[in-house]
């Protein structure tokens, strides 16, 4: 059984560290797979745009143009991220009960989507300015509020509209896996790495890399006060400072003669650091409970048709 537990520190706003252990390179390799294919999140997948002229109360003329043609519009909807609860249990949208027997064109309920509206329009003749920015926070829920985009993604461009311009749309956000599109990943940047624990072997020549005055993320000096009395350095963020660190002294340095692995790095077995970040639609614990549990369910539903295939 796979051991995880947050680095200390972690998260930070979307990003995250966890330390796993008693496992190996496989099994944290599919925990990453998971993260990036198998959590489900809410992602904007079908868009109606109003097309047409209309005529203000003040005589205005507006048309339903703009600079992105409708299916770049569609797509920069589709990535923006969109929150996502899985307590509240939303139905897929192919697989709705309440859906599942109406035609295509008519599928969609509270049940297994989330609805915004967008209606903006360029500046007023009047006005000195040439366009205005159209941003992520002006699609308003019709749903439920909960489902408002998130004040960090509200300044996330859409397009911009003109003088004589205007955009009206609606926007349907349903459950997918990143495994069908990107739209439907939760995660960017997710990687992994051994474990390891750092050796102060000979603290004189270690002088080499300590008089550069480096400090660790969180501004402690890299100096043999790191190590503490027995010599060795085992927390997972600090280790990660003096992997970087140690560049400053490797091959092609000029002080790799001075050094001469006065400090070593050594791992630690079965053990790995998982660190990735999300788009914000999901918070980075909630992401790896996520992807932990469709693995369980996919290995217990394999389980189930091995067993039933041999009897």
């Amino acid at each position: 059984m796979v051991k995880a537990e947050i680095v200390e520190g972690w998260p930070k706003e979307n990003s995250i560290r966890i330390a796993l252990s008693e496992t190996d390179a496989s099994q944290v390799n599919a925990i990453r797979r998971a993260l990036i294919s198998d959590v489900p999140k809410l992602a904007i997948t079908r868009v109606n745009i109003s097309q047409g002229v209309e005529e203000k109360d003040d005589g205005q003329i507006l048309e339903s143009v703009n600079v992105l043609p409708d299916e770049m519009l569609a797509h920069r909807l589709a990535m923006i991220p969109v929150p996502t609860y899985p307590e509240e249990k939303l139905d897929y949208f192919e697989t709705c009960p309440v859906c599942i027997e109406m035609v295509e064109a008519e599928k969609g309920c509270p049940q297994c989507q989330v609805l915004y509206s967008l209606n903006a329009q360029g500046p007023a003749p009047d006005v000195e300015e040439d366009y205005i920015t159209v941003y992520a926070g002006d699609l308003k829920t019709i749903s439920d509020p909960m489902y408002d985009i998130k004040e960090e993604h509200r300044r996330i461009p859409i397009t911009i509209l003109s003088k004589g311009q205007y955009l009206e749309l609606y926007a349907f956000a349903t459950l997918g896996r990143g495994s069908s599109h990107q739209k439907w990943s939760p995660v960017a940047g997710v990687g992994f790495s051994g474990r390891n624990i750092v050796k102060l072997n000979n603290a004189k020549k270690a002088e080499t890399l300590f008089s550069l005055n480096l400090k660790t993320t969180d501004g402690r000096d890299i100096n043999a006060k790191l190590f503490g009395k027995d010599k060795t350095v085992e927390d997972v963020n600090t280790v990660i400072d003096l992997e970087k660190a140690l560049h400053q002294v490797g091959p092609g340095t000029g002080r790799e003669a001075d050094f001469d692995g006065a400090i070593s790095i050594e791992p630690v077995d079965g053990s790995y650091v998982l660190s990735y970040e999300t788009d914000g639609s999901l918070d980075p614990v909630t992401a790896f409970n996520q992807a932990m549990n469709e693995l369980s369910n996919r290995f217990t539903g394999l389980n189930e048709e091995i067993t039933s295939a041999l009897k």
